[in-house]
């Protein structure tokens, strides 16, 4: 298991073990934090698309910074946690990175490092994808939407689609790509969107046929963004008991950096990685108490790359000293 940043917040005992309080993520008027879940992807030979997950911030966060190398690129609203950067050279390896700005004009440190390595031009390609094909979505849950489509071709290579709301760009994903989770939406809301391929040469294929969803009612993550095949247990270890969690990261566009967990109805912790998150299935223990026989329901949900919270897991029960 990776090392992690632990963050626990005294609310109240419970068998032990410190409960996260409601207002956790105020950061008591300092400086945002550096931005996490930071990703680049090249779009075409003279493009790259780069995301972040929402920075959290008290007051909030107003703008964020993007930097290629030293210098600054560009900068965009609070609300915004992409931004394609453009005009630079095929066949390069560029380095990004992210600060977050709040309200008052306090600068946050820099994210880490990113990097991305834009595909070689291709000479006098004036030839578009074909349009992305049998284009379905349905919706999960309230705040997001799951999309698929069949591959455009190209008499080169497609390096990205473009994923587009109401006809305006939301999101990229790699050529290699053909599903998508886009978080961040509103419940109850009726949404149309759209495909289209892009190929090293910057030329966009038509856009596939849309698809309109509408969100759930109420405030359900959608099971779509909530961790899968979540596993719990307990392990005695110093004359202590300890519960051993594990569990697959949904599968949404972006980096999941930070999950609360929940122990008995209340929140128990925040787990945020300082670094990279472990690829594929995560792991983490924690101390619950001395007690043998105490029983505990346990169950967690991650923090989405657009800073909203995902559906919870399946919960687990679990008894302290029993034969796993």
């Amino acid at each position: 298991m990776r090392r992690v940043v632990l963050w626990i917040v005294l609310c109240g005992l419970v068998a032990g073990l410190c409960c996260g309080c409601a207002g956790a993520d105020r950061d008591d008027g300092r400086a945002p934090g550096a931005p996490t879940g930071v990703t680049a992807q090249a779009g075409s030979a003279t493009s790259v698309h780069v995301m972040w997950n929402a920075v959290a911030a008290d007051p909030a966060v107003s703008a964020y910074e993007v930097y290629r190398g030293s210098g600054k690129v560009q900068e965009v609203p609070g609300s915004a946690h992409m931004l394609d950067v453009v005009r630079l050279s095929p066949s390069t390896t560029y380095v990004f990175t992210v600060r977050a700005r709040d309200g008052e004009g306090r600068l946050g440190p820099r994210s880490r490092e990113v990097r991305a390595t834009t595909p070689a031009a291709a000479a006098a390609d004036r030839s578009p994808p074909t349009p992305p094909g049998a284009v379905t979505g349905r919706a999960a849950g309230s705040r997001a939407v799951q999309l698929s489509w069949t591959a455009s071709t190209d008499d080169r290579k497609v390096v990205s689609y473009d994923v587009c709301q109401g006809g305006v760009r939301i999101h990229s994903v790699g050529g290699g790509q053909t599903a998508t989770v886009v978080t961040g939406l509103r419940p109850g809301a009726r949404y149309s969107f759209t495909v289209r391929a892009r190929d090293a040469a910057d030329n966009v294929s038509p856009a596939g046929a849309p698809v309109r969803l509408t969100t759930a009612p109420g405030d359900d993550g959608g099971p779509q963004t909530a961790p899968a095949d979540f596993r719990a247990g307990t392990r005695l270890a110093d004359g202590a008991y300890y519960l051993d969690l594990s569990w697959e990261p949904p599968r949404v566009d972006g980096v999941v950096t930070e999950y609360q967990i929940q122990l008995d109805g209340r929140p128990a912790t925040s787990l945020v990685w300082g670094g990279t998150p472990p690829a594929g299935r995560a792991t983490y223990s924690f101390y619950v108490g001395r007690e043998e026989g105490a029983g505990h329901r346990v169950r967690l949900r991650a923090r989405l790359p657009d800073g909203t919270w995902g559906a919870f897991s399946v919960e687990r029960t679990v008894t302290t000293g029993a034969a796993r």
